[in-house]
């Protein structure tokens, strides 16, 4: 049932926007979404499995956007500056990808726990909600490995590669800092410009 699955964490992801997170009513979430509150606990469980498989689709949604941004340019450094610009864009503009990233859970917004939890239900979506969230030193090994495996082509030395994670990670967290302490307009693109103009990229 993924259209409903889907139709379901859009209603949620609107209800909170809305209200906090505890005033968010999973009869509210099914009415909006168009389906029976039954179908809504047959797909998730509760109200955590709920909120576990709507920050689960949030995260996949940011590291989607991250790969698109790595894939967008031919330069290396174009490439680690549009994923440093998606990211401080993706926390603006979505405040449980800005949770994630920087591990700041306001009273507004489910805080899931990150730890895998036990699933009642033998669905298979169930399980995946159920399934471990990344914590944010998780997202910047995530963000960093996908830049690597991107940038270090084949018959890349491996202290050459082990250079290139440290520069990829340097932009991950450059790019994270500006989140939680915003620049100026375009100001995490001069940032990441000048520090990869001290750092090898190959």
């Amino acid at each position: 049932m993924p259209a409903a699955r889907e139709s379901l964490l859009d209603a949620a992801y609107t209800a909170l926007a809305r209200r906090p997170w505890s005033a968010v009513r999973m009869v509210d979430v099914a009415a909006a979404a168009g389906v029976s509150r039954q179908t809504l606990y047959n797909e998730f469980g509760s109200k955590d499995g709920l909120a576990r498989a709507l920050v689960r689709r949030e995260a996949d949604g940011y590291l989607a956007g991250v790969d698109r941004a790595l894939a967008g340019h031919a330069d290396p450094r174009d490439r680690l500056t549009a994923t440093a610009e998606w990211t401080l864009v993706s926390a603006r503009g979505n405040p449980l990808v800005r949770a994630m990233l920087t591990g700041c859970w306001g009273e507004r917004l489910p805080a899931p726990a990150l730890p895998a939890v036990p699933s009642g239900s033998a669905g298979p979506a169930q399980r995946r909600a159920d399934g471990p969230l990344p914590s944010p030193a998780d997202f910047v090994a995530l963000v960093r490995d996908r830049a690597v495996g991107l940038l270090a082509g084949p018959g890349v030395p491996r202290s050459d590669t082990a250079e290139l994670a440290r520069t990829c990670e340097l932009v991950v967290r450059l790019a994270l800092s500006c989140v939680t302490a915003p620049p100026a307009d375009d100001g995490v693109a001069d940032l990441v410009r000048g520090a990869l103009y001290r750092q090898p990229v190959p």
